[in-house]
């Protein structure tokens, strides 16, 4: 009988045993790089209802920065007497 080739190191094998990795295998070992690196984002489902794609997404966050930026320099009107008077 003739002995099978051994496989080719560049290949792809049909299947792997767990002695062909030497190191061991570790769940989630990149999960952290991944979540560090990564602008995915998670909604809330009553949020993701409210949004049909992400072009709507998109389109209320700016729209969102767009207000916080034209109303963050108002100077702030207070309702009562001012401290000084106040004070009296």
């Amino acid at each position: 009988m003739k002995k099978d080739k051994a496989p080719d190191s560049g290949e792809l094998r049909a299947e792997y045993k767990r002695g062909d990795f030497p190191g061991g295998f570790v769940r989630g070992k990149y999960a952290q790089r991944l979540r560090e690196s990564s602008n995915i984002v998670v909604l809330k489902p009553e949020v993701a209802k409210a949004f049909p794609n992400e072009e709507a997404v998109n389109t209320a966050l700016l729209s969102l920065i767009d207000l916080v930026e034209k109303t963050k320099h108002l100077t702030k009107r207070g309702t009562g007497a001012s401290p000084k008077r106040a004070a009296r």
